[in-house]
């Protein structure tokens, strides 16, 4: 457990040698998002796998964390203090990895803080979700989604990863939820992790 305001928010830590860390944020509370989810093991695993310590957490109001939904804004202090928590135990390079609302926070939060590393977004719901990904250029590393996202559209995520500078992945045959995709966005994230 960790704090964020007033409130306790429930973690998953994974500590890995180094001093690289990630901080990954589920899909949307009020659809039944939490920390548990295929694409937010998928991402942990794989950020893991190559080395970095995990912090996965549910945003307030999910699972055993305090509080209530706050329409984006609480839930951006979150992951500030998840990225705290990280960083309290001495590691210094931290990346930001949000799937769908995860993504949307993830965005909102790079907006406003210089700290982090690039970000790594699955399947931003652009289509869905009110993104701004003005001043972001450099800031996002990997954007990964499916061809039959529902919720983000391919073509305007090209867009984005042109105007970010952000290299984009587009899943064949996966849709929002990436079902029996999983492994194939695993491997696209420690591909993109293992690269120079």
């Amino acid at each position: 457990m960790f704090r964020s305001d007033d409130l306790q928010i429930e973690g998953l830590y994974a500590a890995a040698e180094g001093d690289r860390g990630v901080v990954v944020s589920h899909p949307h509370p009020q659809m039944g998002g939490s920390m548990i989810n295929n694409v937010v093991e998928a991402i942990t695993e794989s950020f893991f796998a190559c080395g970095y310590s995990t912090m996965r957490f549910n945003f307030r109001g999910v699972g055993r964390s305090g509080g209530c939904y706050d329409n984006g804004i609480g839930e951006q202090h979150d992951i500030l203090e998840a990225g705290k928590f990280l960083h309290e135990q001495n590691i210094k390079d931290i990346v930001l990895a949000g799937y769908s609302f995860g993504a949307w926070i993830s965005a909102r939060v790079l907006a406003g803080s210089g700290r982090f590393l690039p970000a790594i977004l699955v399947s931003p719901p652009v289509d869905f979700l009110p993104f701004n990904f003005a001043g972001l250029e450099g800031r996002i590393g990997l954007i990964a989604c499916g061809d039959r996202d529902a919720f983000c559209n391919a073509g305007k995520l090209g867009k984005v990863a042109s105007e970010t500078g952000a290299r984009l992945e587009v899943i064949t045959g996966a849709d929002h939820f990436f079902i029996r995709k999983e492994r194939v966005l695993a491997e696209c994230i420690k591909d993109y992790l293992s690269s120079p």
